[in-house]
């Protein structure tokens, strides 16, 4: 194998790479509805009560990176919306809840209607465009000033 074939197989090995790991970011950030619609209760969770139209809920770590500019996007979303609550949950010293929702990463988000319903499931940073429209798919609005 001379150098030229090694450099197109090591450009090959790496355009697959950036394409895999393009295709799992895109689908991890997506919204997932097929998901099973437990009912969360909020003292579970350390709160004192969910949203009266929807709940916020994230999932973090005190090492998550993209964790504090979640926190902020679903902090301000929340305070867009009147009914709307935001959680966030550490999972640094909570691996009990870790296992039982699943999370498999930091952030993750989940959007509960009012009973405490999952709806919606995010992984990674979802885009606050996405979370109105969740939101006003549960009957959140944004109150005129």
């Amino acid at each position: 194998m001379n150098l030229v074939d090694v450099l197109i197989v090591i450009a090959a090995l790496l355009a697959l790479t950036t394409a895999v790991v393009a295709v799992l970011h895109w689908m991890q950030s997506r919204p997932r509805r097929s998901i099973d619609h437990e009912v969360i209760q909020p003292q579970r969770l350390g709160a004192d009560a969910l949203g009266d139209v929807a709940t916020l809920l994230q999932f973090s770590t005190e090492a998550g990176a993209r964790c504090p500019s979640v926190h902020k996007t679903l902090a301000d979303v929340a305070a867009d919306h009147v009914g709307v609550r935001h959680l966030d949950i550490d999972l640094t010293h909570r691996p009990d809840i870790a296992r039982h929702f699943q999370v498999l990463q930091t952030p993750t988000t989940l959007v509960l209607d009012r009973d405490g319903a999952v709806q919606t499931r995010f992984g990674g940073t979802p885009g606050r465009h996405v979370l109105e429209l969740e939101l006003s798919r549960l009957g959140a609005e944004i109150p005129h000033a």
